[in-house]
């Protein structure tokens, strides 16, 4: 019996604010800076680099090399980003290792 693949792309799971907080918050969990920066990519592609241009106010071609794996974004770009996905950044203290911010005090 042939195991059938098919491509998985994350872009298609990107629907809703909601979905975008989802993934930034689980890139954010990764304590990665190289890959919050490929999510917010790929959340800027899943909604339209062209829109997303019009709506920040940066060009296609910045938004693109920010955006890319050698790129590196200034934390204006990123707020601009944040706010025309209608998402934001928040900050909690840290937790202590093996323990779940909630359970903190």
């Amino acid at each position: 019996m042939r195991t059938k693949f098919t491509s998985w792309d994350i872009q298609e799971y990107l629907k809703t604010e909601e979905d975008i907080a989802d993934y930034l918050n689980a890139a954010i969990e990764e304590n990665d800076p190289e890959f919050l920066q490929v999510a917010l990519g790929d959340i800027a592609r899943a909604r339209g680099m062209m829109e997303l241009s019009r709506q920040t106010g940066l060009s296609r071609e910045h938004l693109y090399r920010a955006l890319s794996k050698d790129g590196n974004p200034r934390i204006k770009t990123v707020e601009k980003i944040l706010d025309a996905l209608g998402v934001e950044m928040v900050f909690r203290k840290k937790s202590p290792k093996g323990k779940s911010a909630d359970s903190v005090m």
